[in-house]
């Protein structure tokens, strides 16, 4: 695993997540489409750093520049792995950068209801997957956390708040709800709509892009078949 050292800005390698407290980054981009720049890269990454550093924390993952994505062995293994990653931050940092400063997120028609954060497919295992979720807006500053806000997270997500509480592990819901966690969230590559999905299931797939959807996803159900006795697949 490479992680940022939140002091230096410089990537450390072959750190262990079980013997290592480091933050991570969920976040998406402002763009719908299209490449993002290097300096928007840099700037997220010296901003996430600062905002772990002045917290305490010493090392952050972020997805963006800690994977060498043109390393095909490297990126699946990464995806096979993203979702235990989570699972083993200390805090896992949600910026909504579509979410301006000193709004009510549960007001009805607040920007914290319509953020893109929660249409995208990645972000689903990184809503559930940490211990610790803190939502974060556009400058920085602290919306509030997954579990005071959970009623209106599972509001938002159609996600039982029972696991954004870790109140019942994964394994007590149904193929068929675990599944309908992930309905409508879309993926700029689209194996993703399948690989992102594989955490939450405890499954590892090689990522092969290009394969397309519908065959990455057939892979998948093939998988839970294979591993979880639960007819509510075929639902």
């Amino acid at each position: 695993m490479r992680l940022l050292d939140t002091v230096t800005g410089q990537f450390v390698s072959g750190c262990e997540p079980e013997y290592t407290v480091y933050a991570i980054l969920s976040h998406t981009w402002n763009q719908e489409e299209g490449e993002q720049t290097y300096k928007e890269l840099k700037k997220i990454q010296k901003q996430a750093c600062a905002f772990a550093r002045a917290n305490g924390i010493a090392f952050i993952w972020i997805d963006s520049c800690c994977i060498d994505q043109s390393s095909s062995s490297e990126l699946s293994e990464a995806i096979n792995s993203m979702y235990s990653w989570y699972a083993g931050a200390v805090v896992c940092y949600a910026f909504l950068v579509d979410v301006p400063p000193g709004e009510d997120p549960a007001a009805p028609d607040s920007r914290f209801r319509e953020s893109r954060w929660f249409e995208r497919t990645w972000t689903l295992q990184e809503l559930i997957a940490p211990r610790i979720v803190i939502f974060l807006c556009q400058d920085w500053s602290v919306l509030g956390s997954r579990d005071r806000l959970a009623d209106l997270v599972e509001d938002i997500t159609g996600i039982s708040r029972e696991a954004l509480l870790r109140e019942k592990l994964l394994d007590e819901f149904s193929v068929a709800q675990r599944l309908s966690w992930a309905a409508n969230r879309q993926a700029t590559r689209p194996e993703d709509t399948a690989y992102s999905l594989l955490g939450l299931f405890d499954i590892h797939l090689p990522a092969l892009y290009g394969e397309g959807n519908e065959r990455a996803f057939r892979r998948l159900q093939e998988e839970i078949m294979r591993r979880i006795p639960d007819q509510s697949l075929f639902a």
